[in-house]
């Protein structure tokens, strides 16, 4: 497994590991290691552009989950392309690397982490993995990644494609600073208010990933069965936190914001009945239900405006 010190990561292994699976994990700094350890896996220290060292590494292993990226440390540098460069590396290049050391080894099963909010807007329609898709400059290597796991499944492996909604949690890099603009008035959110946003908790995405261990090859959307209206969302924050509805941001901000401001302004209800029919089931149906406890669980955003 790789990314397995990341946010969905360090609640995969533990899930993993109590549910009687032996898990190796890559780990490269001494603090991995120690971090992959004590999550109850055992660290390898192998390098993800390392084909010859990665199918040493997958000798006797069953299955590969990859949920490694890179992502912006910021909000405000989500919007620099440049910090993108080594997160699109890691899904053009590293995937295509992986897949092939998991072929080499005789692995039999890939999972793959990728990015719900490439589909194109469609109103208040449901989306279903088979929906059109329209990546920006941003994400454009999500398809990279997915076409090298479609690959893996023509070569007569089991390929599972996770596309993941927004993430949220009491470890999101973003959360804080959504809270911090809807407690000055502000939505954080481009777009109208009637758009949909479609969420998932950190904990709903990490039993997911321990689902695609029995999924049948194929893509498949991870996200909560209520996705809210973007002002719903927004309100829901300010409710948690004891703010006033927060202001909207004006429409013609998305348009000069550039491909990343326009995305997240699309209106994106995506389904999850497929991955719901294999038995999978969020904890919290929408972020209505899991924002307070995500919100609570923030260092410094958890007192009231």
């Amino acid at each position: 497994m790789t990314g397995a010190t990341g946010v969905i990561g360090r609640r995969v292994v533990p899930l993993l590991a109590t549910g009687g699976h032996d898990v190796s994990c890559a780990a490269r700094s001494l603090e991995q290691h120690e971090t992959v350890t004590k999550l109850g896996a055992r660290p390898v220290d192998v390098d993800m552009f390392d084909r010859t060292g990665l199918c040493a590494a997958l000798a006797g292993h069953d299955a590969f989950i990859n949920l490694a990226t890179h992502m912006p440390p910021s909000l405000g540098r989500m919007f620099l392309r440049r910090e993108w460069r080594e997160n699109d590396r890691i899904r053009r290049d590293g995937v295509r690397i992986m897949t092939a050391a998991a072929r080499d080894a005789g692995v039999g099963r890939f999972i793959q982490e990728s990015f719900a909010p490439i589909y194109a807007d469609a109103g208040d329609g449901w989306i279903t993995e088979d929906a059109r898709i329209r990546p920006v400059a941003y994400n454009r290597s999500v398809l990279d990644a997915e076409q090298a796991i479609q690959q893996f499944s023509e070569a007569g492996g089991v390929g599972i494609v996770l596309r993941f909604a927004s993430f949220y949690g009491p470890d999101s890099k973003q959360l804080p600073m959504m809270a911090t603009l809807v407690r000055h008035g502000w939505s954080p959110l481009p777009g109208p208010g009637s758009s949909f946003v479609s969420s998932v908790s950190h904990d709903d995405a990490a039993t997911a990933v321990a689902t695609a261990l029995s999924l049948p090859a194929g893509v498949y959307n991870v996200a909560d069965n209520e996705p809210l209206r973007h002002r719903d969302f927004v309100d829901a924050i300010a409710h948690v936190i004891g703010a006033k509805p927060p202001r909207l941001l004006p429409g013609w901000l998305a348009q000069i914001g550039g491909g990343l401001a326009r995305m997240f302004a699309r209106s994106l209800r995506i389904s999850n009945m497929k991955l719901r029919q294999h038995g999978w089931s969020p904890r919290y149906p929408s972020a209505r239900d899991g924002l307070p406890a995500a919100i609570a669980g923030l260092p410094h955003a958890t007192s009231p405006a």
